[in-house]
């Protein structure tokens, strides 16, 4: 079974319903219901982002929400987090959430590092290959915290698996079974 955790496009993998507010939208948009947030997966993309336009209290202030709809309704968050790891981490440690996912990982190996240790998941896509930064990343990353995605790449996700395989040195079956089980641990639990 293929996972493919983030994607924009139609795949046969597997995938999640996320709702919530993309950071680069914290001015324009509101917070999903309790009804949406109960019928989806997962709490996400959620976020903050140093590199857009939006004002970052702004985009703080709505992280905090999300984070409190997540914890209350248990849900998994996923992350979008550019050029603010600090804060997200920070920010993480004052809820009990789920589970922590990480999407579009391209951090560095200590970052990927801090975030296992707390034990959060992280996702790597087709940008993980333009940093060699994010391959130590990726190769230091269990295999038990570990997602691939396509995002908005024009890939497909068999070609994910079996780029993210080669930079692992693992073997693209392996790589499979690893995330469909991290899919069963987080997405499919009784409440």
């Amino acid at each position: 079974m293929l996972i493919d955790i983030h994607t924009h496009r139609p795949t046969e993998a597997m995938t999640i319903r996320a709702v919530g507010v993309h950071p680069w939208h914290a001015a324009e948009c509101s917070l999903p219901s309790a009804e949406e947030i109960m019928k989806a997966d997962a709490v996400g993309e959620i976020g903050l982002d140093k590199a857009c336009g939006v004002d970052f209290e702004m985009q703080r202030a709505l992280f905090v929400k999300q984070l409190e709809l997540a914890e209350r309704f248990e849900k998994p968050v996923v992350l979008h987090c550019v050029r603010a790891f600090e804060e997200v981490m920070t920010l993480l440690e004052r809820y009990t959430l789920r589970a922590v996912l990480f999407h579009g990982f391209i951090g560095s190996r200590e970052q990927a590092s801090r975030a296992v240790k707390k034990g959060y998941y992280l996702s790597f896509g087709a940008r993980t290959e333009g940093s060699n930064k994010t391959i130590e990343a990726l190769r230091e990353t269990p295999l038990e915290r570990l997602f691939v995605e396509t995002d908005e790449a024009d890939t497909t996700i068999e070609a994910m698996y079996l780029t993210i395989a080669r930079l692992r040195g693992t073997e693209v079956e392996e790589l499979e079974e690893a995330t469909a089980e991290n899919y069963k641990r987080i997405f499919t639990f009784k409440r």
